[in-house]
């Protein structure tokens, strides 16, 4: 999958986040570490997603965005 991530240097190194994802923020010394953190945040969060959805009506669908 692809996600946008911004991606700020900071005086201990990197910090990301996914602003798709509301609360995933990761941080790394380098910009490939912070990047390697964030992939593992986003699948923590998915994760999640999927548990709080047992149970409920879940469809995958397409929509157009002006």
């Amino acid at each position: 999958m692809k996600y946008k991530v911004i991606l700020q240097q900071s005086a201990e190194g990197f910090a990301v986040s996914a602003p798709g994802l509301p609360g995933c923020h990761s941080q790394g010394a380098t910009e490939q570490e912070a990047l390697e953190n964030i992939g593992a945040a986003i699948a923590e969060y998915l994760d999640v997603v999927a548990v709080l959805a047992r149970g409920k009506t879940v469809r995958e669908v397409e929509v157009r965005v002006a």
